[in-house]
């Protein structure tokens, strides 16, 4: 109903543009839209549950991410400037005992998007190399700088990521790089991977592998491009308006299930209407202005679009496809299909390119290789049903394709990417590398069931005779033991030293949630945690259970105490409705001598013990 609304509206949007003799008439309806939307900004703002009210894009940014991020001033070869440009940069952890030209992946989001989106991907793939990503200009964090409408084509952008690629990689061990994109994101990285791109001089010789997520593989039909033009003849305010009608209904609108499909869960249906709500409408309308200007040239020029088979047959380095059956921006489609899809009002379509393709709605891999300068490798795979254009961050897709992503880079670009290959690279005399051995080995290994829910332990060494991934499954596994773990969720920051692929073989999934030590977990992080928890416990594992006694999810940090205290304890008081000083005595109890640290229980105490009334400072 919202897209066929939206539809109309697009349809008559030239009658937008006042003429000389409506101006009072334009300038009063103006002024009406432009009540109605502060209104409902301000019901959006203030009036919806506070998970699901708008927050700028500072304010939720994943942890991870805050961590790495610095904002940087790039000049491109054309001449565009970007003054402010947030830039996440992250060294793998043990890069000290790792081979310094171990390569740099790079992610770039799609339109609408933000570094944000890729924070569960990160989360996984920061340990096995060093990761950096961006913010287009407008998105996420980054300045709506400079104003040019070309500098925002997609040529544009793919010579700012290159920026700050060069600015990142090291040049001096020539370290290489894998692209990552999502989306539109898919088109930039190609730009810069393709022999037949026209930026292939950038740096296609240092490129050593190209990973596409729900990307597009066809130039825009006549019908796309007239629409965009009508898109940015709307005036914003009003874009912003209808925009705010296509998201009534919040995590169930019409603007939230374009994207993640009808079946979504609820976190991932409220992660894309945060999305949305940061996505800056003037941004959306010039980076399609500078599409379509891009698009124009192209055919003036005579020249094939660069959106389709020009770039995408330059790829000469292996080349990892994936798409989702239920993408509800476009299907995967064959290629004698035709694409003729509208364009909407949160984020511009998707389809994969044409190497991939669709059979009986499931699983589709299909690996070719031909010798060429390059070794090259294509693997595709459709995520079937209902898997949909949200794959990055939607919690049961990303584990699975953070898992192929790991899997095809060990395989076919580089085999010091896989953690196995880094394990055994870090292995001295025997031991694995943990902090204070000592101290780790005196500590019990794991709690019995906290709560009925949780087990607090320590992390787990790979060689270790008691506290491996394979003891771990023989003691405390579910399959073994009543209340035994079914889960381990590892909130530590630093690389596992462990293989958690072991745990997978023998059926206990392993999660990671990457946090900071020494510190009390933030509030937006407890919101994270408990999130996660909640998703993990409806699984069929937990939430299908017969037994009388559930199976557990084991959180560890390092030593299994403070953090891993912390957390269980908030998700006590939030979710299962225990007092402070009761849930600190259980974990107590389970997990002697509890949490340690005194700033850690009074951090607990004055979140949830008092609630007392915020006053101002006065300075005399």
């Amino acid at each position: 109903m919202a897209q066929t609304t939206l539809t109309k509206l697009l349809d008559r949007s030239s009658d937008l543009r006042p003429s000389s003799s409506k101006w009072p008439l334009a300038l009063s309806l103006r002024g009406l839209l432009g009540a109605a939307g502060a209104a409902w900004w301000y019901k959006q703002t203030y009036g919806l549950p506070k998970s699901l009210r708008i927050r700028d894009a500072a304010s939720t940014d994943p942890g991870l991410l805050q961590k790495g991020t610095t904002f940087e001033r790039y000049e491109t070869p054309s001449g565009h400037v970007y003054p402010r440009i947030r830039t996440f940069y992250l060294e793998h952890s043990k890069a000290n005992k790792l081979p310094q030209d171990i390569p740099l992946l790079v992610f770039m989001h799609g339109l609408g998007g933000s570094a944000a989106q890729f924070s569960a991907l990160l989360t996984s793939l920061v340990n096995v190399a060093p990761c950096l990503a961006i913010d287009l200009p407008g998105c996420g964090r980054s300045d709506f700088e400079p104003n040019d409408d070309e500098a925002y084509t997609t040529l544009a952008f793919a010579e700012l990521l290159y920026c700050a690629i060069d600015r990142y990689r090291k040049k001096d061990v020539n370290q290489k790089v894998i692209l990552i994109g999502h989306s539109m994101g898919c088109t930039i990285t190609t730009l810069l991977a393709s022999s037949t791109s026209p930026l292939a001089h950038l740096c296609e010789d240092h490129i050593s592998g190209v990973v596409a997520i729900c990307p597009r593989s066809h130039p825009l039909t006549d019908k796309q491009l007239l629409q965009i033009q009508r898109l940015n003849w709307i005036w914003t305010p009003l874009f912003n308006l209808i925009r705010l009608v296509d998201r009534r209904g919040g995590v169930t609108s019409a603007s939230v299930l374009r994207v993640v499909g009808k079946d979504a869960d609820y976190e991932t249906r409220k992660l894309q209407l945060r999305f949305n709500q940061q996505s800056k409408s003037a941004v959306f309308q010039k980076i399609l202005r500078g599409l379509y200007l891009q698009e124009q040239k192209t055919k003036e020029n005579g020249e094939e679009s660069l959106l389709g088979k020009r770039i995408w047959s330059g790829l000469k380095v292996p080349l990892f496809l994936t798409a989702a059956e239920n993408d509800t921006l476009q299907m995967p489609a064959s290629s004698d299909q035709q694409q003729d899809e509208e364009v909407a009002p949160d984020q511009l379509g998707s389809a994969p390119p044409q190497t991939i393709d669709q059979a009986n709605g499931s699983q589709v891999v299909k690996e070719e290789s031909s010798t060429t300068k390059h070794s090259f490798v294509l693997k595709s795979e459709i995520f079937p049903a209902p898997s949909s254009h949200s794959l990055i961050y939607t919690t049961r897709d990303v584990r699975v394709l953070s898992s192929l992503i790991e899997a095809f880079l060990a395989r076919h670009v580089d085999e010091r990417l896989g953690q196995d290959w880094q394990l055994r690279h870090m292995t001295t005399s025997g031991k694995w590398d943990v902090k204070n051995y000592k101290k780790w080995q005196a500590i019990q290994p794991c709690s019995p069931p906290i709560a009925g829910i949780f087990r607090a332990m320590k992390t787990m060494r790979e060689q270790d005779d008691v506290h491996s991934p394979r003891e771990f499954v023989k003691r405390y596994g579910w399959q073994n033991v009543p209340g035994g773990a079914t889960m381990v969720l590892d909130i530590s920051h630093d690389t596992p030293v462990y293989n958690s692929q072991t745990l997978d073989d023998a059926g206990v999934e392993y999660h990671k949630f990457p946090t900071v030590s020494k510190q009390p977990p933030t509030e937006d992080e407890v919101e994270q945690f408990i999130d996660i928890v909640n998703q993990l416990r409806a699984s069929p594992k937990i939430a299908g259970a017969s037994d009388k006694v559930k199976p557990t999810i084991a959180v560890h940090c390092h030593y299994g105490f403070n953090r891993t205290g912390f957390f269980l304890v908030c998700y006590l008081i939030e979710k299962e409705g225990w007092k402070v000083e009761d849930a600190l005595a259980e974990f107590a109890e389970k997990r002697a001598p509890g949490i340690k640290h005194d700033f850690f229980v009074n951090e607990l105490f004055r979140r949830y013990a008092m609630k007392m009334e915020r006053r101002g400072t006065i300075v005399g």
